[in-house]
C-alpha cells in the first residue's frame, strides 16, 4: 500500500489544522515601513542548523535594534550583527551570509524585492543557489515564503517521515523529494492553489515530526499516519 501526498495533505491538516507559516511580525514592519519578506529571508538563513525557538531569540534582537531590513544589516558592524543572531548558533558564518545577501539585493536589485521576485522561478532559484551559503532547502524557502513561488519545501522532517511512510519516492536525495512532491501535488492540485498547499504541507510535516516522529521514542499510536506507517511502534 502506498500513500499520496495529497492523502496526506488532507490527514494532517484534519489532525493539525493549518499552520499558517510562515511566521512574521506584520505590526513591526507597518511601524519601521520595511518588507516583512526580509525577516522571511533572514528567518530561512538563520534556521540553518538550529531549532526555529532559536531564530526567534535571534529575530527578537533584530527587531530590537531595529536592523531586520536589508539597508540595515548592510551597514550594521559585524561584531554587533553576530552578537544579536548568537543564539541561533553558528553566528559569524549566518552573520558572513546575511551581510553578502543583503549586499547583494541592495546593489543589484536596489532593495526591491518586487524587481527580484517577479521572474521566472528556475531563473530566481538558479540565482539564489549561486549565493554562498543558500543550499536548495534555503533557497526554496526563500521562494516559498517570500516570493510565493509554487516550490516545495524539503527538509530533516520530510526526509524522516518518506522513510517511514509508504511514498514511491525514488530516493532520499534533496531533489527526488521535492520532484515527487510536486509532480504528485500539480497533477491533484489546482494550480491557483499550489503555493497555499507547498507552504501548509510543509509545515504540516514539521508539526508530524516534531510532535511524534522526531521524538527520542517516537510516539507512533497518536500519530495519524500510524495505519500507514512502515515502521511505527
Amino acid at each position: 500500500m502506498t500513500i499520496s501526498p495529497k492523502t496526506l495533505y488532507n490527514l494532517l491538516v484534519d489532525n493539525f489544522g493549518y499552520q499558517y507559516w510562515w511566521p512574521i511580525d506584520e505590526y513591526y514592519h507597518q511601524k519601521q515601513k520595511s518588507d516583512p519578506r526580509f525577516e522571511i529571508i533572514v528567518g530561512a538563513i538563520l534556521t540553518q542548523n538550529t531549532a526555529w525557538v532559536n531564530v526567534e531569540k535571534a529575530l527578537d534582537n533584530l527587531k530590537k535594534h531595529k536592523v531586520l531590513s536589508i539597508n540595515a544589516i548592510v551597514h550594521i558592524n559585524e561584531e554587533k550583527l553576530k552578537i544579536m543572531i548568537q543564539s541561533s548558533g553558528f553566528f559569524n558564518q549566518k552573520t558572513q551570509r546575511l551581510k553578502l545577501f543583503a549586499t547583494y539585493l541592495h546593489k543589484k536589485y536596489q532593495d526591491d524585492f518586487q524587481k527580484f521576485f517577479s521572474r521566472d522561478l528556475t531563473e530566481i532559484r538558479h540565482e539564489l543557489l549561486s549565493l554562498q551559503g543558500i543550499g536548495p532547502e534555503t533557497a526554496d524557502s526563500i521562494l516559498l515564503y517570500a516570493g510565493n513561488h509554487p516550490t516545495f519545501v524539503v527538509d530533516v522532517y520530510t526526509k524522516r517521515i518518506c522513510k517511514r511512510v509508504p511514498f514511491q519516492v525514488l530516493s532520499d536525495s534533496y531533489d527526488d523529494i521535492k520532484y515527487f512532491f510536486e509532480n504528485e501535488l500539480q497533477h491533484t492540485i489546482l494550480k491557483k492553489e499550489l503555493v497555499t498547499v507547498y507552504k501548509e504541507l510543509h509545515a504540516l510535516l514539521v508539526k508530524l515530526a516534531k510532535n511524534n516522529c522526531l521524538k527520542k521514542k517516537p510516539e507512533c499510536l497518536s500519530c495519524p499516519l500510524t495505519k500507514l506507517c512502515e515502521k511505527s511502534l
